[in-house]
């Protein structure tokens, strides 16, 4: 058990658009998370992840970067970031910066050159097919209208790639003058200060330069093959070796179609890669086989979301070290998604998956807004939609003659808006996000105690839950580097699991239903005492040493003692 800081820590991701607005331009931006820094702290936070605040014309909302080392002008200036890093500091808060590298802006002085001509010497920056050579082998493209991961270009009659947005033109890490100057990049922001990065889909970033043929019908086989370039492992390993062991930091990789069988092939310890990523097995339980965005048509089953949790446990059991996340930028609120956001099971739901994503074994991720139970939007209407997802995929639908009534329906659940409307901090006007009109459509929850000013106030709150609940795992390392063993696999209601490091013991059952359940603990689980650590709802009087009465949504935490 090698302990550090990236394991022990809690991170809690920004999302600058929507967080806070000092300006009244209806923009989150950086004077705005300064502004909040002792309410961060107070939430029992060591590590802030920071979407992107790079300049960028804001085709993907900062994740087509025009210019790597310079602040988003809605965001504010360097001076404001240099500020927002010192205060955290103070703070003993660590900050960790999204590294957007498979992909730049179209508006990047890079590809401003590549395009103007074939022998420009930036060419070889990004990926081109000339069209003499006829239409280049499908890729699909997760944000492009027809899906399509070519586009043609005219300057220089070549079809140029992009994964992403038509306006993300993929980098050619094939060119080691790319890699160089990625890498002076990240050394320009560590220098400064930072502490590590999240990776945007880093396994994107090798491609086989011959463009074959793939055979592959849906997107998430074009998924799995991106992810498993020719180099990937070979560039990983060179960015380690350059950039990230040269500081105290950590990196967390985006994932997507990493197999749970190649896991420790980029983050064993011996590999010196990354240090942990975000798999997707939890982000496809609720959508079709085979779809990315698309809801399916039965709900899951809790046997389901325990198998993926237990399963990527053991991956990590003896070696690497694996991420916890329910949500975040891209994925519909947490408690909306995983829980029952009602309001008579709202609350429990949301402290009940606060109580699970604290008590496993991995890093906790946290998005904004999670710690106050924040809900799904639903948005109904296309015009209140500003993300480029779905307003692009809207469009597929509508010139394929599809069903945009269904698909409207789906993204009510499925969409990333969900995620993205401004945080909620009081019940005034605009939830005191903004004192102008937001860039997005509130939640108009806020005024119903979705408020981080009304449950300040109250004791037993969403957010004093949170907070109680974070220090419980920060004074136990059990719930950190414990093993974990999951009881009745198969239960469709509690998800029960056991933490055990040394003489230290813990016992968390969970109720994911609406119901209220009797769990009878397996015959080998014994213990002389249990003392309640936590508890998200008052202890049902009948517990037993082996039955326990659990009411809906409820959590418990116990210390079982021998």
């Amino acid at each position: 058990m090698h302990q550090t800081w990236w394991k022990e820590g809690i991170v809690y991701q920004i999302y600058p658009r929507s967080f806070k607005d000092t300006t009244g331009n209806g923009i989150g931006d950086l004077r705005g998370i300064i502004e909040k820094l002792d309410y961060i702290a107070s939430l029992g936070i060591d590590i802030i992840w920071l979407n992107p605040v790079y300049d960028s014309p804001n085709d993907d909302n900062g994740y087509d970067i025009r210019n790597y080392r310079t602040i988003m002008e809605e965001f504010g200036t360097m001076s404001d970031f240099d500020e927002l890093l010192a205060g955290m500091k103070a703070r003993n808060l660590r900050l960790v910066m999204d590294l957007v590298v498979n992909h730049c802006s179209d508006e990047h002085e890079w590809f401003q050159q590549s395009r103007s001509s074939r022998d420009n010497p930036y060419r070889d920056y990004f990926h081109w097919w000339p069209a003499e050579k006829g239409a280049p082998p499908k890729r699909w493209s997760y944000f492009d209208v027809n899906e399509n991961a070519w586009q043609y270009d005219t300057h220089t009659d070549a079809y140029y790639l992009h994964y992403f947005a038509v306006k993300q033109p993929d980098l050619k890490w094939e060119n080691p003058k790319v890699r160089q100057e990625i890498y002076d990049m990240m050394h320009f922001w560590f220098q400064k200060g930072v502490d590590g990065f999240r990776m945007d889909v880093i396994p994107f970033i090798s491609k086989d330069t011959t463009y074959p043929e793939i055979n592959a019908t849906a997107p998430h086989e074009y998924i799995a093959y991106y992810s498993n370039g020719p180099r990937i492992h070979e560039y990983l390993n060179e960015l380690n070796r350059e950039v990230i062991s040269k500081y105290d930091a950590f990196t967390v990789g985006e994932g997507p179609g990493i197999h749970i069988d190649q896991a420790l092939d980029f983050v064993h310890e011996d590999r010196k890669e990354i240090d942990m990523f975000f798999h997707f097995d939890l982000m496809s339980l609720d959508r079709k086989p085979g779809e990315v965005f698309t809801m399916r048509e039965d709900a899951w089953k809790l046997p389901e979301f325990k198998k993926i949790f237990s399963d990527w446990d053991t991956a990590f059991a003896k070696a690497g070290w694996g991420s916890l996340f329910l949500a975040n930028h891209d994925f519909p609120r947490s408690v909306s998604r995983w829980g029952n956001d009602s309001p008579e099971h709202w609350k429990n739901s949301a402290t009940l998956l606060h109580t699970f994503l604290l008590t496993m074994r991995g890093t906790p991720y946290f998005y904004q807004g999670d710690e106050i139970g924040m809900t799904n939007v639903r948005f109904t209407d296309i015009e209140d939609y500003r993300d480029i997802n779905t307003i692009n995929r809207y469009e597929h639908v509508k010139n394929s003659g599809g069903d945009l009534v269904a698909f409207m329906e789906s993204e009510q659940h499925a969409a990333r808006e969900n995620a993205r409307t401004p945080m909620h901090w009081d019940a005034s006007q605009n939830a005191g996000f903004t004192s102008s009109t937001p860039w997005i459509r509130l939640n108009p929850n806020y005024t119903n105690g979705v408020s981080v000013a009304h449950q300040e106030t109250e004791d037993y709150s969403v957010l004093s839950y949170f907070r109680k609940m974070t220090a419980v795992r920060k004074s136990n390392l059990a719930l950190v580097y414990g093993d974990y063993e999951c009881l009745h696999p198969d239960h469709e209601q509690v998800y029960a699991y056991t933490r055990t490091l040394g003489a230290d013991r813990f016992l968390i059952l969970l109720n994911f239903s609406d119901d209220t359940v009797t769990y009878i603990l397996p015959q080998h689980i014994t213990y002389n005492r249990k003392v309640k650590v936590i508890s998200n709802a008052l202890i049902l009087d009948d517990q037993t040493y082996k039955e326990f009465m659990l009411g809906a949504w409820q959590a418990v935490v116990y210390r079982l003692e021998d």
